[in-house]
């Protein structure tokens, strides 16, 4: 096995030598190091797990190719090899490496899911986001203005007009909460160099929580297949020092958008209202 182990070894230090910056990071959307205060983390479970799963891949294919090679049947040779029925230390071995590899994996996925989905207890910025087809309306609750989205418009080549994308302002290193709305079917909430996506489900609030710590525009998307324009239903998320942030307050309020939207417009309103009804009188 040294002998097998050693140029494995070797080989793979040789390779993640040469691996660009975007090969080391696994590929993931370029401007997603250090967006926010989760990224990172999510970075690292997702490249080391790569890593161990291709070093196990390794070591399976080198096995597979030598086992081929070692006991192909030769010039003048007939009948079967030898037939062997059990090898109780290798069994046990390919048992136990992969129970150990899937609690590995479950304990460090479990370990950096639970920071992101933790809430902070007094977030310093809350953003209530509605998604709607095919739009995004935000109400930025803290300084009570909002932003009402329209569907984004596309040039003759089918390219979107920046001029028609909402964009969803942010202070840079505040900690921030994003309410997450839906006003008729299922939408997801995705920052892609966020790395990070939520559904946004009918009748149901859910929330995303994280700091961030890069100014910078971020594309944001629906992840979720809603219906015709789907595709179209894109925002950008501006990351921005406080000054700049207060100044797009500032004109919100200076565009008479003072208040908070509201879910009157949810044409799902009546039957969940309904229900609540049903309910209260049972």
């Amino acid at each position: 096995m040294k002998w097998v182990a050693a140029p494995v070894v070797l080989s793979a230090a040789l390779v993640l030598a040469g691996c660009s910056p975007e090969q080391q990071r696994g590929f993931l959307p370029a401007g997603s190091e250090g967006a926010t205060n989760h990224t990172d983390g999510i970075t690292g479970l997702w490249v080391t797990s790569w890593i161990v799963l291709l070093v196990v891949g390794i070591i399976t294919w080198g096995l597979i190719i030598w086992a081929t090679i070692a006991y192909r049947r030769r010039k003048g040779q007939t009948g079967l090899p030898v037939q062997l029925r059990y090898n109780m230390p290798i069994e046990t071995f390919f048992t136990i490496v992969p129970v150990i590899l899937v609690l590995g994996f479950f304990a460090f996925t479990a370990q950096e899911q639970s920071k992101i989905e933790a809430r902070y207890e007094a977030p310093e910025n809350t953003v209530e986001v509605f998604g709607k087809r095919w739009a995004w309306d935000f109400n930025y609750v803290n300084d009570d203005v909002y932003f009402q989205g329209v569907q984004v418009q596309t040039n003759a080549d089918g390219s979107a007009q920046e001029d028609t994308m909402p964009v969803l302002y942010l202070p840079v290193d505040k900690t921030t909460e994003i309410k997450l709305e839906t006003r008729d079917v299922i939408h997801s909430f995705w920052v892609v160099e966020f790395l990070y996506k939520k559904d946004m489900i009918p009748g149901q609030t859910n929330y995303m929580s994280f700091t961030p710590t890069k100014t910078g525009t971020y594309m944001g998307k629906c992840a979720e297949l809603c219906g015709e324009y789907h595709s179209m239903m894109l925002f950008e998320v501006k990351v921005v020092e406080q000054d700049e942030y207060d100044a797009y307050i500032k004109s919100l309020k200076d565009a008479g958008n003072v208040g908070q939207v509201t879910n009157e417009l949810n044409p799902n309103q009546e039957l969940f209202v309904g229900d609540e009804a049903k309910a209260q009188n049972e």
